[in-house]
């Protein structure tokens, strides 16, 4: 049986289209989906072996989705897919997120979130300002210490290579209780309070799902240690914003390093809080940044793409969305 296309759902630029033509080959056809309109884009889509996607929601039109349901995968090239109006898309459609994509820079950015907080470099920075000079109060060794890793997927993984680099020990959980040789312990969903209260650093790289949502709440605070590292890399949703502005409140020597956000542009359409967390001498913050390098991209579409070449090769894709991870 002669396979569909690939069909691309959103625009690339000339760089993204000699990738695409490079990891899949002849492999398959490749379809550009923004090139061709009516009975043609209609056709493609049902004809579609693969489809590539940022955002359905923004890139298919209303009674596009349901145009895909014979597609054997539906990849996004972005690694959450929290934000995508999934349940709009046929049941039965295999969908993949881009799980750890952007592994490496987010981890690099974690480190040095942990590093910045450890080191009090905002902090003294800030007092030589008005002139302090406060050169015996002490900072912190990281090596030593638990990394601790809320969701040991990619990400979690690039964490605990750097972090086992300058010494520390690593602790992960996932909902399979599945680590490796990088993991020095591993919980599975129901260990959370022993992850928690070990932690000197806390990495959160889970995806944000139903069963994620607010799973970081006031009595989870209270579990940790009082001057532990939070670092969130994932959702802001997975933390309660109120309990923890009043944890660090409380916890004078507790950070909190937030590159997610609870309201962010790109998935809401502004940036706002709800508490004044940048008024807090131990909050360090980020745009959501933590993934936008030169290259990233590029290597993202790559993994993405890799993914697509296993299913058109008859393999079973990699980082499939469970139904029970789609939010409502």
């Amino acid at each position: 049986m002669t396979l569909g296309p690939l069909v691309v759902t959103y625009a690339h630029d000339a760089r993204e289209r000699a990738v695409v033509a490079e990891v899949l080959g002849d492999a398959t056809e490749v379809v550009w989906l923004t090139e061709l309109t009516g009975p043609d884009r209609t056709a493609a889509l049902q004809r579609a072996a693969v489809v590539l996607a940022r955002n359905t929601g923004q890139e298919l039109g209303p009674d596009e989705a349901a145009l895909i349901g014979g597609a054997r995968l539906l990849q996004f090239v972005t690694a959450g897919v929290d934000h995508i109006p999934l349940t709009r898309l046929p049941s039965a459609l295999p969908i993949a997120a881009n799980r750890g994509g952007y592994a490496e820079p987010m981890a690099e950015h974690a480190l040095a979130m942990a590093l910045a907080a450890a080191k009090r470099l905002l902090v003294e920075h800030a007092a030589l300002a008005t002139g302090a000079f406060n050169q015996f109060t002490p900072n912190r060794m990281l090596a030593g210490g638990v990394c601790a890793i809320l969701g040991y997927g990619g990400i979690g993984r690039a964490v605990a290579r750097l972090m086992r680099a300058i010494g520390m020990r690593i602790h992960a959980l996932n909902r399979h209780g599945a680590g490796d040789d990088l993991v020095d312990w591993m919980g599975g969903s129901d260990r959370l309070d022993a992850l928690l209260a070990a932690a000197d650093v806390l990495v959160i790289a889970a995806p944000l799902t139903p069963a994620t949502r607010g799973l970081i709440g006031a009595p989870e605070l209270a579990r940790m240690k009082d001057d532990a590292i939070l670092i969130n890399l994932a959702r802001g949703e997975i933390v309660d914003e109120a309990a923890l502005y009043r944890h660090l409140q409380a916890h004078p020597r507790f950070t909190a390093c937030l590159d997610a956000w609870w309201i962010e542009p790109v998935r809401h359409g502004a940036f706002r809080m709800d508490q004044p967390f940048l008024g807090l001498p131990n909050v360090i913050g980020s745009p959501h940044n933590s993934a936008t390098v030169a290259g990233s991209r590029e290597t993202a579409l790559r993994r993405a793409l890799e993914n697509c070449r296993r299913v058109l090769a008859g393999e079973m894709p990699r980082h499939l969305v469970g139904d029970d991870e789609r939010m409502r």
